[in-house]
């Protein structure tokens, strides 16, 4: 039996009513007002929504939250066909039930609900799920005084496609979610999955008591190059290097948040602020146009516990042009993947296999 369940933003308003740590100010409930457009039908659906988005679902293993970013879309049919592809071999694959949350503008949000609708009767897929909405500027407005110097260290200009607030909710999306949510798995709109998402939620048993992410090392030498003034007087550095033993960078299309340990970790919320960007940018001669992977990459050179490195076979991202820039001889040790391909990501516009 397939259940979809539409929860008109049900989390934007729920989130100031449980939220709840030592480690930072809890949101005010009054902080979406009449500016922000999907505000006015919060309190009148709240009620209904919470009683249909139910907290056991959220404690139970039978489900899996699942984030998507999913903006722009009304008038982008490319962006609507990977959003398509990622939620179709999804569910196709699945064996729990999936709780989304897609964060995004109105629009994008209900084409996200149609294409959802239709990918699961076309494919006569039984898998449950859920949908929850939030908007993504009511988020970044709750998240500002983190996402905007993020924004201006982390993105190579003002209105560049990775400058959008969009890019940067991981870094600090516990901080607004309700705290029944322990775990969450947060995807890009350009994935197609080959494995049962069950599997990459099991690597959270693999985490020490210290990392907070599960992350992919980026399979292109990115950051070697952006690294490379650093790189260059700090002769035999791992930054920048290849895996296995080099501090290779990150790449955020598939993430595990351990959201409770997110919150808990008085490290990682201490990273959060303008003052650690500064210091660490300087440091390491860093500037940043990738959004949050930038993030967890710089923090990552000094604090390496706080990742767990997921294996490549989770995220095979396909992207090549590094390779033809300057990279062609080193390109093969940061691009190989001698795994299971689970996840296919095809960033940088790249084709899927068999799409």
């Amino acid at each position: 039996m397939r259940v979809h369940l539409s929860a008109l933003s049900v989390l934007v308003m729920a989130f100031p009513l449980i939220l709840s740590s030592s480690h930072y100010t809890p949101i005010d409930s009054q902080s979406c007002d009449s500016r922000h457009a999907p505000c006015s039908s919060f309190s009148e659906n709240l009620q209904e929504n919470i009683n249909s988005l139910t907290e056991e679902h959220f404690l139970s293993d039978d489900y899996i939250f699942t984030i998507i970013t999913f903006k722009n879309a009304q008038h982008n049919s490319n962006l609507q066909d990977k959003f398509r592809i990622t939620v179709t071999s999804l569910l196709a694959h699945s064996s729990v039930g999936l709780l989304f949350l897609i964060i995004g503008d109105r629009a994008s949000q209900q084409i996200a609900k149609s294409i959802l609708g239709e990918s699961a009767a076309k494919n006569d897929i039984t898998t449950k799920y859920q949908v929850a909405e939030v908007d993504a500027e009511w988020m970044a407005t709750e998240l500002h005084t983190i996402v905007e110097p993020m924004q201006r260290y982390f993105s190579s200009k003002q209105g560049s496609y990775y400058s959008d607030s969009l890019f940067f909710l991981s870094i600090a999306i516990h901080r607004v979610l309700p705290v029944s949510i322990k775990k969450a798995v947060m995807l890009d709109a350009d994935l197609k999955f080959m494995s049962d998402i069950k599997e990459l939620y099991s690597l959270f048993s693999d985490f020490s008591s210290e990392q907070v992410i599960g992350i992919a090392r980026e399979n292109q030498p990115v950051y070697r190059h952006t690294f490379s003034h650093y790189r260059s007087y700090n002769v035999g550095t791992r930054v920048g290097e290849p895996p296995p033993n080099g501090l290779t960078g990150f790449n955020s299309g598939v993430l595990l948040l351990n959201l409770e340990a997110m919150r808990s970790s008085n490290l990682y919320n201490s990273l959060l602020n303008e003052e650690t960007i500064e210091v660490l940018s300087t440091k390491y001669k860093f500037k940043g146009h990738l959004g949050d992977q930038d993030f967890f990459t710089l923090i990552s050179l000094d604090y390496e516990h706080l990742f767990y490195i997921l294996p490549c076979g989770w995220n095979r991202q396909l992207c090549t042009w590094w390779r033809d820039h300057g990279y062609e001889k080193e390109f093969n040790d940061y691009y190989e993947c001698n795994e299971t391909v689970s996840v296919y990501h095809g960033n940088c516009n790249t084709a899927i296999p068999g799409q």
